[in-house]
Order: structure tokens, then sequence, then C-alpha cells
């Protein structure tokens, strides 16, 4: 082994203690270790908060990351830059960090200086498309990546093409326990003279753990004293989002199977001390997890180490640990099998021993000071291969380095328009106006935003964006008129419908907010009511005429199919309208006039950004050459000569061989370009069209005509309009929901991999 160049700061970055989860432990015990085989470097901890409020975190934290805050990940990069840290090692799990597959990580790694080495806590062997996207910039950013297991090193070189150089496999840290007698540890417990079999952890239905109930009578039946504990609180998530729905399920399927006298749960978050006393007093550990693809389980390599005897479904890490005789092996989802594996090892207390001695031996290679000591191996490799970057002051933050900084969010606006009914049409200056009630359309684009800002999380809190959204999809709900099919859109401030039928936009407005909630709502049950209210309102799409609606429409079509592939009356629709934008296309486009009507009128860009999208979804080439031809087209037509985006005028619009409009200016088109640019960039990967994006988001700051700005960051509000000669200082839900949509939208856009697919 070489000699380590002296480190004199270290840090982590994960989940970490008090927060209940397994990779806060890891961090926990990770950090302890090395600051105890590296006494010379001072270690201290970087910690993500899934909460707004944060844990009361022990000294070791110096800094927190909000989940899904992307900023806080650039702050936290330049403190790394500025405190000149030597080495930075990421705990990676897809599921800790915000953004579409975790991506908000990406925000930091692309700014810090200092040698990063990721271990890998999940390897996907068929990632979706932005888990792909994450992971081949995660592992190029990465300097070293640890992974747990061979397994794991083999999927990083055979789908994502990382050279075997450039990855270490240490195994899971375990405590240093001896191999004890359970007699001696049982008595405690009040399970004396008993056979203890164990599963800890956190729970949920991923843990297969009513398999090891299903096999306890025929275990019972050879063996009375058996006792199954089940260790561990339940996972804090499932927690929140079903309470303890899977644990009441076990514990009456043991009282259905008759052996709730043999089942034992201890529905509590465990110490480490603790968890050592539970271990050394088992005979028989169990892990009848139902997912193959898991690269990693600390829980099993903990019970391993200390010399246990594990029964255990096959899935990765258990394969490898268990092998030559260091464990058994069952199927996945077979409750004989786990009987009969039990009873074996009970029927044969020598092998059980055999098995116990070779595991305990094996594991001295795993616990912390070992373990420790090959991080620190590879954070030499990583230091001496690291390609040095500029590490001055403020070096790269320079105006032609960096995009100019965007907004920061504030939704203070938008939640004084919104009652317990929805969201006010109009504003008097900033103050809601009663008179002009309420409509879908802007409900619509209301939920569609909530959905965008759960994915950014930070302000407001997620109790208050829950109630918004809830707010909005409870209007678009009543808003269905069941009987018909169709969308009413104008209501009283006294909740009465002022129409029994709605516009066909504001129908597809309706739909294009419940196909977005059916991908991105907050919870389960906003995403069920979204695929009932979706299914029932695409119906009447197909006799609409309204080419705008069309596009509306599939909008939220090609949200909707990203999560219910499969759905073949929405797959036609989407082909049916596409061919009709198409032919309209055909209709009127000339070499002078590329454009689907005979006027550009409002929210023109929508019609070319649902052609790109339709278009790359269903491989359609002309599509997509529609789409950027007209959007191209957009593009030339809505810009001043000294560069500035200037939308089609609603005083007038853009009729061929007329007169273009300049004025009345509204937010919803800039807000049109700002989406259809960047979804032109995310099909082509061309920095023009994110440029262009730019260009018609700078529109709202001021970068405009008249140079004034029309959002106004004291109330987090945006103006109607803009005049010939001054702004429309009315607040309205559309102006301002255009902004924040757009805002959320070139939020996601700051690192390409963080744009919805």
């Amino acid at each position: 082994m070489s000699r380590r160049p002296p480190l004199k700061r270290i840090a982590f970055l994960g989940d970490y203690v008090p927060r209940l989860c397994g990779i806060a432990t890891f961090t926990r015990d990770l950090c302890e270790a090395i600051s105890k085989a590296a006494p010379e470097a001072e270690c201290y901890v970087g910690a993500v908060n899934d909460r707004e409020e944060g844990y009361e975190y022990p000294p070791r934290v110096r800094f927190e990351l909000l989940e899904k805050d992307v900023d806080s990940y650039r702050r936290a990069a330049d403190l790394l830059n500025f405190n000149n840290v030597g080495i930075l090692c990421v705990q990676h799990e897809f599921g800790i960090y915000g953004g579409p597959a975790g991506s908000h990580l990406l925000a930091l790694l692309k700014e810090v200086r200092m040698p990063v080495i990721t271990t890998l806590h999940t390897i996907l062997g068929e990632p979706n498309t932005a888990q792909r996207r994450v992971m081949d910039e995660l592992t190029r950013r990465s300097d070293r990546l640890v992974v747990m297991a061979h397994k794991g090193a083999a999927i990083l070189r055979e789908v994502y093409a990382v050279p075997d150089g450039k990855v270490d496999i240490i195994p899971h840290g375990i405590q240093d326990m001896p191999i004890t007698n359970s007699a001696d540890s049982k008595t405690q417990f009040g399970v004396a003279g008993r056979t203890v079999l164990l599963t800890f952890g956190l729970i949920g239905p991923g843990k297969g753990i009513e398999n090891v109930i299903q096999s306890l009578p025929q275990i019972v039946r050879n063996y009375p004293k058996v006792v199954y504990i089940v260790l561990g609180a339940t996972h804090p998530h499932l927690l929140a989002r079903e309470g303890e729905r899977y644990r009441l399920s076990l514990e009456w399927l043991a009282e259905e199977l008759g052996v709730k006298e043999h089942v034992i749960f201890y529905n509590r978050f465990v110490t480490a001390e603790d968890l050592q006393e539970f271990i050394a007093a088992s005979d028989i550990y169990l892990t009848p997890y139902l997912n193959q693809a898991q690269i990693t389980s600390g829980t099993l390599a903990q019970v391993f180490g200390a010399g246990k005897a594990v029964v255990s479904t096959p899935y990765w890490h258990a394969q490898e640990l268990l092998r030559d005789g260091r464990g058994t092996l069952v199927p996945f989802a077979s409750p004989p099998d786990i009987a009969r594996a039990v009873c074996n090892y009970l029927d044969h207390p020598d092998l059980m021993q055999r098995t116990q001695e070779t595991a305990w031996h094996a594991g001295r290679e795993m616990i912390w000071p070992a373990v420790a000591s090959r991080y620190l191996q590879s954070f030499s490799n990583a230091c001496a291969h690291h390609q040095v970057l500029p590490r001055t002051a403020f070096a790269g933050l320079a105006a032609a380095d960096r995009d100019h900084e965007l907004p920061t969010l504030k939704l203070e606006h938008l939640e004084r328009m919104t009652d317990s009914t929805g969201i006010f049409q109009h504003a008097l200056f900033t103050v809601p106006d009663f008179h002009h009630g309420y409509c879908t359309d802007d409900n619509a684009r209301a939920f569609i935003l909530c959905c965008l800002r759960d994915n950014l999380g930070g302000h407001p809190p997620n109790e208050s964006l829950n109630r918004l959204s809830s707010t909005y999809l409870a209007f678009l709900a009543n808003a269905l008129n069941r009987d018909t099919g169709g969308f009413r859109n104008f209501m009283s401030f006294e909740r009465r419908w002022l129409e029994a039928i709605g516009s066909e936009d504001s129908h597809g407005r309706a739909l294009w907010a419940l196909g977005t909630g059916k991908s991105h709502a907050l919870h389960s049950g906003q995403q069920g009511l979204c695929t009932q209210l979706f299914d029932i309102g695409l119906g009447k799409v197909d006799a609409f005429n309204s080419p705008r609606a069309w596009a509306f429409a599939l909008l939220g079509i090609h949200e909707y199919l990203r999560a219910f592939t499969e759905n073949e009356r929405a797959t036609a629709t989407r082909k049916t309208l596409t061919l009709r934008l198409k032919q309209l296309w055909k209709n009127y486009a000339t070499t002078d006039w590329p454009w689907f009507e005979s006027s550009a009128t409002y929210d023109n860009a929508r019609l070319s950004q649902a052609l790109l999208l339709s278009g790359q979804a269903m491989e359609d080439a002309e599509a997509l050459e529609i789409g950027l031809k007209s959007l191209s087209w957009l593009v030339s037509i809505q810009k001043t000569p000294n560069g500035c985006f200037r939308p089609i005028g609603s005083a007038g619009f853009y009729v061929r061989e007329g007169a273009r409009a300049h004025f009345d200016q509204q937010p919803v088109e800039a807000q049109a370009m700002v989406s259809a640019c960047l979804s032109a960039y995310q099909v082509t990967s061309d920095p023009a069209w994110s440029r262009e994006a730019r260009r018609a988001f700078d529109w709202f700051l001021g970068r405009n005509d008249l140079a004034l700005p029309l959002y106004d960051p004291a109330t987090g509000g945006c103006a109607d309009g803009l005049h010939h000669d001054r702004l429309n200082e009315n607040q309205g839900a559309e102006s301002t929901l255009a902004f924040h949509i757009a805002l959320a939208e070139m939020t996601f856009a700051t690192h390409p991999l963080t744009l919805p697919t």
C-alpha cells in the first residue's frame, strides 16, 4: 500500500443521524472510523435534510442542505471550496437528493474543486432516462467510485462504461463483535430458552417479512419454541404516506396463521449498542427481501460479520456474501423454502456452528477499521490523479463563466391569491379581485406549478404546497361535468358556475394539468384522482377544433404517458392530434409564412412544443422538423433589433401580410417561449435553444422594450402586461403563474440534467 499524503480536511455528504435511515447511520460510522484512522485530519459532515426544520445534529455536522432546494447545493459547494476541503466523500442514493433522479446533487459536484469519492449505495442495471443521465454525470465528476460488491463493479463496467481502474470495491463496514453464545443474551428480551429468528432494519413492503410469517407454521410444528423478532421502525417516508398499514397487515397475518405468539414486533429505531444486543440474542438471521437488484444491505453485513447463520433471498449482495457455505439462499417469495432452510440449520447444529464461524472469520475484512483504511487508500488514489482546477477565490464566478442568477422563488402572492376554493383570476394591483371569481385555466396552471415546485423544494414548506395543490386539484375535479365529460371554466365568487360548457382551450389546459399530476403529483391520492379525471376528460378531445386545445391536450398526454405508458386510448389520441397539427401546417405554411394558421395569436409556441415532444416520443421525424421550423420562425419574429425578446402583442396579434402588433405584451407568451425553447434544447441538445429560453425569461426581469421588470420581487407577483408606455400593474393569476412556471423550468435548466424528460 502506497504512503498516504496528509489530508487536513475531509468532508462527508449524505444523510446523518439522528435522521432515521440506513445511509445516515453509514455516513456517521464511516466518518467516525476515518477520523480514528486519520487523527491528523479534520472530518466533518454536510447533512441532507428531508424536512425544512432539519434535525438536532451533533457537532460533527457543519452544514446542512435542504433536499429539494437546488440553491442549497450550490451554497454548499461554495462553502467546501472556500474552506479548502481536501476530499469530498459523497454517499449516493437516488432517493436522498432532490430533482429528477436526485439530479440536484450534480449542481454541487460541478462546482466543487476538490477530489470527489462517491460511494454508490444503489447501482441500477436498467436505469430510466433520468437515472441514466444522472449516473453518467455522477461517474464523470467523481474521481473514484466505491461499490460494496463485485456485482456493482460489473454493472458500472457493462452498463455505464466505467473503467475498472476508477472503481474500488470496499465492503460495507460493520461493528466488531465477537462470536457469542446467544443463550447468554436472551434473558433481557424475555426469550430465554427459545430459538430466536431475527429481521431488523427500517420496515416496508419490500422487505418481504410476510413470507417469513407464512413460513412460521411449518417451522413451529417442528420447533415450538421458535420466536421471530421483527426489529425496526417503519420507514419514516412510508409512515408519513401510509401510516402503519404494512406493519398492521403483518400482525393480522400472524394472527390468521395462528403464530401470533411466535412473532414479536419491536417498533423502534434502535441504537448501535442495542442492536448489538439483539444480534447477540439471535440464532438465525433472515433477509427475505423481494428485489434482486439490491447491491448492498447494511443489516446483512452487520449480522454476517457478527457470526450468525443467515437465510436470505438471492439479491445481489446476499449472493456474494453468503457464497461458499457462509449462509443459505432461498428463492424469492417462497415461504416453504424459508421454512426448510431454517429447519435445516436447527436440525443440524454442527452445520449452523460451521456457518457461523466461517461467516465471522470472513467478516474481519469488513470491520470499520479495515474499511476506513481502504477508504483512505482510495482518497490517496483520488488525490494522485485529480486534475487540479483553479482555486483562487471567486475563480469561475465571472459573468462569462456563469449564467445570470435566477430570482429567488417567492410564492407569497400566489398564496394571497388563493382561498379554499381556488386561485382568483384577477388582482387589483396586489389585492385579489373577488368580483371576477375563479377559472379553470388558472387553477390548471397553478396545479402544474405545484407539481414542478415540489421537485425544486424550498419555500413554501411541503405542508403549504400540499394544501395549495389539493385546492387547485379539487377545483379541477369540481370543474369537470361528469354528465358531459367537459370542463366548465368560469366560477363566480359565490361558487356558482357561470356556464354549462367551458372553452376547448380551458378543457385542454385542464388535461395538461391532470397529465402532469399523473406524473408529478405530490401524493398517490392526487395521482389517482388525476388519472380518473384525465380518463373522463380525454373523451371529448377528438371533437375539438381549436389547435391550441390540441396542443394543450398533447402536452398533457405527453406527461400522462410518462407514468402510464401502456394507455392505448391516450396513445391513439396523441397520434390523431399530432396528425391534425401536421396537416394544419401543410395547409397554411409557406416559405414566407412558416406557421399553422393565417395569423399568430396567443400561446403560439405551444403548437411547436406539442409537436416537438410528441414527435420525439413517437419517433416522428416530420413532426420534429415542423416543430423546430415553426419555433425558429417564432424566435426570429419575436426579437427586437437590440436582441430583446418581444412577444407578439395581444392588441391585434400578427396576421399574414398585415401589421404585427408589438403591444400589449403578455407574460403567458414569454412563458410559452421559455417552455418551448427548453423542450427544443431537450430534443436537440443545441445550446442555442437554451440561450433563447433565457432571452425570453429575461423579458420578465426587464430586458424588454421599456426596460421595466414585470416581476415584483417584493410581492412575488408579476404585472399583467407591458403596454407601449407602461406596465399593467395588476398582478393577476395568469401573469404571476406564467412567471413562476417559467422560473421553475429555468431553475431545472440551470443544469441540463435536471430538465424534466
